[in-house]
């Protein structure tokens, strides 16, 4: 049946099916499947011819008009296999050899022998000099085999950082010295390249001797050691300083093993701190404390050296364990107290700068190295105590004399308040008792105020002799430190140089005057200017203070007299001795009630011998009566005399009334 279909159809309508199938399907590497037409189905009503054969029966029906050959999958597997041996087989993260084909204005083509070439940014070829050049044989990494748009990726930065690595870990181990580049500047450091990978070289590892200007080393080629690796994150630290450290430790060996002590060398200041110096020894570091420059007193290191500045020292001592050297300088010259004058001796003026201030004194330098104490006790003539630390002030000079002198033990005693005489010898003669001077407040205490009426004599005046009227419970009250105030001195005390003076005694006790004023008895209007449970301080006329008790603050009314309230008082106490005056509110409106009431009843009895008086003379006047006008005025009589004893007045009209009957009778 097929045959028949075939044999109906021409050779241009094969040629045609056979175009179409091929272009449908067929590619220049892809084998061509050529679609058969189906058969067409036969009917009993059809009827086949027999075959004709024609020229193009010879035809190969496989290939298309493009002469495109269809392979059959045998075929295609075996082509395929010839075209996967031609190129090489690789893989993500592979380092491999690579030439450059081909530069373009940003890239360069380089093949690997794979399927398709790579292009690298003409940025990763920066560091080689005159730039990259085609023909050139690199080492290329594979980043990626085919990305998303099926392109092979390929860094030369990345191996060169990898190959770097593994150089970098290796001369880790073995300690070998490396050359990089210090490409520039970061916080703490310098970045170096390394074998083409960026390394950190601190500050501190750039030199042994402190660097301040880190843009110097940027630019210069130098050389390191890798001291520390994080394989982590793929970071190096390398040190050049580690390099020199090694040449100076051979050097410090050889200088250790000839040290001895007293042995003098010179050195190079190399760094000054507040506690010393430090002096390079040609390759080994000695510490030159403060205390050892000078024979003298001295602040800061600073003040008398300088940075690089060579001097000679004297080895005082040192430790080969620790390799610490200890230096000094001041021992290079005699003492100052050993060749202290033989002229200075004790009752000697000197003339010195205070270097140091306690509390119990100051030290004076007369000259380096010699100093002298100036005790507190020997600052003033004065009794009054004196904090050093007020009085004087570093640097100031003073002139003292030389109290005790001791040149085996180094110590001298200074005094100053010897340099004038002594006040108190003749303290007599320039303040007597009972005399008035005008002083300066110096110091105030809770029981009293100093005073001083001249240099090195003062006294005290106790708060009791502040006021003859006021109490104080404290002298400031009264006063302040730095004020004038006039006193008198009331005793002198040679022996103990004290001065016992009074401020109130400048005049007249006024409680002698004052007894006749404030007479117990006696009334006074006065305000609260202070009160507590106790009872209030009451203010007075005349500037005085009385107290009353807290039960004679009771008004009237039933109240109490409050604070900064003004009312009337009376004295029911005055003691001159004690300087106190007692007051009661309470008393005065009782005393009135008493009096009122005193009244009241001596004019009840005034009335009642009044009215006696009346009767006896109406008595006398009246004929003598009947018995029966006797019954009745000695009833009346007796009811008169009852009224009297009662004193009530209104009896009287009633014994007039009773007087009066008789004589109407």
């Amino acid at each position: 049946m097929s045959f028949n279909i075939n044999k109906q159809l021409n050779a241009e309508d094969q040629e045609s099916l056979a175009a179409g199938a091929a272009e449908g399907t067929a590619t220049t590497n892809d084998p061509v499947a050529v679609e058969t037409p189906a058969p067409a189905v036969s009917t009993p009503a059809q009827k086949f011819e027999p075959r004709v054969e024609t020229a193009h029966d010879d035809f190969d029906w496989s290939r298309d008009k493009r002469n495109v050959v269809a392979y059959t999958a045998d075929e295609k597997a075996k082509y395929d296999s010839v075209y996967d041996n031609t190129f090489k087989q690789i893989n993500d993260g592979e380092m491999i050899q690579a030439t450059v084909e081909s530069l373009t204005k940003t890239d360069a083509v380089v093949n690997i022998g794979f399927k398709s070439d790579g292009l690298i940014s003409l940025n990763e070829f920066r560091d080689i000099p005159g730039g990259v050049k085609v023909g050139d044989v690199i080492e290329v990494m594979v980043v990626e085999k085919e990305d998303r748009e099926g392109n092979l990726n390929l860094s030369r930065k990345s191996a060169r950082i990898t190959r770097a690595w593994e150089r970098i870990v290796e001369v880790n181990k073995t300690g070998e010295i490396v050359t990089g580049l210090v490409t520039s500047k970061t916080k703490g450091g310098l970045i170096v390249d390394v074998f083409g990978m960026e390394t950190f070289l601190p500050g501190s590892q750039i030199d042994v001797k402190p660097v301040t200007d880190y843009d110097q080393f940027v630019g210069k080629t130098m050389e390191f050691k890798v001291v520390k690796i994080n394989e982590a994150i793929k970071n190096a630290v390398v040190s050049h300083k580690a390099l020199i450290e090694s040449d100076i430790e051979a050097q410090r060996a050889e200088i250790i093993g000839k040290l001895e002590k007293g042995q003098v060398l010179e050195g190079t200041i190399k760094n000054i701190t507040d506690f010393g110096a430090f002096l390079d020894l040609g390759g080994l570091d000695g510490l030159l404390y403060i205390t050892d420059i000078s024979w003298g007193r001295i602040n800061h290191p600073s003040e008398v050296l300088k940075m690089d500045q060579k001097l000679n020292v004297v080895v005082l001592d040192f430790d080969d364990d620790k390799k610490r050297i200890s230096l000094g300088l001041k021992q290079l010259t005699p003492h100052p107290w050993d060749t202290l004058a033989e002229n200075l001796k004790e009752g000697e003026i000197v003339k010195g700068k205070v270097v140091n201030i306690e509390d119990y004194g100051a030290f004076l330098e007369i000259m380096p190295g010699v100093e002298g104490l100036v005790h507190v006790s020997e600052i003033t003539w004065a009794n009054t105590p004196i904090n050093a630390k007020e009085f004087f002030k570093l640097g100031d000079e003073y002139e003292a004399k030389v109290v005790t002198l001791d040149k085996e033990t180094r110590k001298m005693s200074l005094s100053i308040k010897q340099m004038t005489e002594d006040p108190w010898s003749t303290i007599e003669t320039k303040f007597p008792e009972q005399s008035r001077h005008m002083g300066t407040v110096k110091n105030i205490t809770p029981y009293g105020v100093f005073v001083e009426l001249s240099t090195g004599i003062g006294g005290m005046i106790h708060i009791s002799d502040l006021s003859w009227l006021k109490r104080f419970n404290n002298p400031n009250e009264y006063t302040k430190v730095g004020n004038q105030i006039e006193v008198v001195i009331l005793n002198i005390d040679k022996d103990g140089r004290k001065l016992q003076l009074g401020h109130k005694q400048i005049e007249e006790d006024p409680w002698n005057s004052l007894e006749s004023v404030f007479a117990e008895g006696s009334v006074h209007e006065g305000t609260v200017i202070k009160k507590d449970d106790k009872g209030a301080v009451v203010q007075l006329p005349y500037g005085l203070e009385g107290y009353a008790p807290a039960r004679h603050l009771a008004k009237e009314d039933g109240k109490t007299i409050g604070a900064d309230e003004t009312a009337s008082f009376m004295v029911i106490e005055f003691d001159r001795n004690d300087k106190r005056i007692v007051l009661s509110h309470t008393r005065l409106w009782e005393r009135e009630k008493e009096e009122e009431k005193q009244i009241e009843m001596k004019e009840k009895r005034a009335e009642a011998e009044s009215t006696k008086k009346a009767v006896k003379n109406i008595q006398s006047k009246v004929e003598k009566a009947t018995l029966g006008d006797l019954g009745v005025l000695a009833g009346l009589k007796a009811k008169m005399d009852s009224d009297a004893a009662s004193g009530d007045a209104t009896k009287t009209e009633q014994s007039d009334n009773a007087a009066e009957e008789p004589k109407a009778e």
